[in-house]
C-alpha cells in the first residue's frame, strides 16, 4: 500500500511483477522528446492560422480526459474516487496552466525559442528542487551538465535573434514559468505514488473538468473559425498524441529513470526540433547553432549520468 497526504492508502499498482529496465525507460523518454518536439511546430502553426492558447488546451485535456477516464474506473488502473484528488497538484503543475504559459511564450516569441527555453530548464530546475526539499546536492558531473544545456541554450536564443528581432520578455518569462512548473512535477509525479497511466488519466480529468467550465461559459472558444482539416489534424495531435502518448510515455520514464534522469533527457527536444527543421522546412542551422546542440547533448548524458538510487 501506498500512503498519501489525507491519510489515504493506494493499491500499488506501479508493475510488481516486472521492474522497467533503464534501456525501457530511455525508450519510453525518446518516444516523449520525439512528440515534444512535433507539438512545438503543430502548435505554432496553429497558433498562427485561427486556434487561440484558449483552443489548444481544450483540445489537448478535454479529447485525453475522454480517452483516458475509464481507465481510473476499470481494469487494473483503477482508483478509488476518494484517491482522485491526488492528481489536482499534477493538473497545476502540467495541466492547462502549463499550456497556458508554454502557449504564451510560442504566441510571443517563437517555436525554436519556445522548444529551447522551456525544456532545456526544465531539467536545471528540478535538479535545484531536489536539492532544496530533500538537501541532495547535484554532483559535480550533474552540475557540470547543467552548465553545459545552459551555455547551449544561450546559444540558441542568441542566435535566433537576428531572425526573430527583439524578443518578447513576457514571452521569455512565460517559458521560463513553464520550465519551473514541469520541473517540479517531475518530483511530485515520482512521490504521489501513481502508475504513470493513473497520472496521465488524472491529469487529463482535472484538467478538463476544472478548465472547460471556464472555457465554455466564458465564450473563450474559437473553434467554429478552424477548417474540418485543421480541426482532425490538431485535436489528432494536441488530444492523442500528446495528452495521451506522450504524457504516458514521460510519465514512464520519471517512474523509470527518477526525475533528474529524465527531466535531463528532455532538454533533448530543442536539439530534436532544430534538426527535424532540416529536412521539413530547409533550414540548416549555423555553426554557432551546431556547436550549441552538441552542448546540449552533451550536458544531458553528463546530468543523466548513473547514480545511486534516490530515496523518496
Amino acid at each position: 500500500m501506498i500512503s498519501l497526504p489525507g491519510e489515504i492508502a493506494l493499491p500499488d499498482t506501479t508493475d510488481r511483477a516486472k521492474t522497467p529496465s533503464p534501456p525501457s525507460g530511455l525508450a519510453w523518454a525518446s518516444l516523449s522528446v520525439a512528440i515534444f518536439s512535433g507539438w512545438f511546430v503543430v502548435t505554432r502553426l496553429g497558433l498562427s492560422q485561427n486556434l487561440q492558447v484558449w483552443d489548444v488546451i481544450a483540445l489537448r485535456f478535454g479529447e485525453g480526459a475522454l480517452f483516458l477516464t475509464p481507465t481510473l474506473l476499470i481494469g487494473t488502473s483503477r482508483l478509488p474516487l476518494r484517491a482522485w484528488p491526488t492528481g489536482i497538484p499534477l493538473a497545476v503543475l502540467w495541466g492547462a496552466p502549463f499550456i497556458f504559459f508554454v502557449g504564451t511564450g510560442l504566441r510571443l516569441t517563437s517555436a525554436v525559442l519556445a522548444s529551447s527555453i522551456a525544456p532545456a530548464l526544465m531539467p536545471i530546475f528540478a535538479g535545484v528542487f531536489v536539492w532544496i526539499s530533500r538537501g541532495q546536492c547535484p554532483r559535480w558531473i550533474e552540475i557540470s551538465g547543467y552548465a553545459l544545456i545552459m551555455a547551449g541554450l544561450v546559444l540558441l536564443v542568441w542566435c535566433s535573434v537576428p531572425a526573430e528581432g527583439q524578443m518578447n520578455t513576457m514571452g521569455i518569462l512565460s517559458l521560463i514559468v513553464a520550465a519551473a512548473m514541469w520541473g517540479f512535477y517531475t518530483l511530485r509525479l515520482k512521490a504521489s505514488g501513481l502508475s504513470p497511466l493513473q497520472a496521465t488519466a488524472l491529469i487529463c480529468f482535472w484538467s478538463t473538468v476544472l478548465y472547460l467550465p471556464i472555457y465554455f461559459g466564458a465564450g473563450l472558444s474559437n473553434l467554429s473559425r478552424a477548417s474540418a482539416g485543421e480541426l482532425l489534424f490538431q485535436s489528432t495531435y494536441q488530444g492523442f498524441l500528446m495528452s495521451v502518448v506522450a504524457v504516458l510515455a514521460f510519465n514512464r520514464a520519471v517512474a523509470t529513470l527518477g526525475p533528474r534522469a529524465s527531466s535531463a533527457i528532455v532538454a533533448l527536444v530543442p536539439v530534436a526540433v532544430v534538426l527535424f527543421a532540416i529536412p521539413v522546412l530547409n533550414e540548416f542551422p549555423s555553426l554557432i547553432a551546431l556547436a550549441s546542440i552538441c552542448g546540449i547533448a552533451f550536458g544531458v548524458m553528463l546530468t543523466a549520468a548513473p547514480e545511486k538510487p534516490e530515496r523518496y
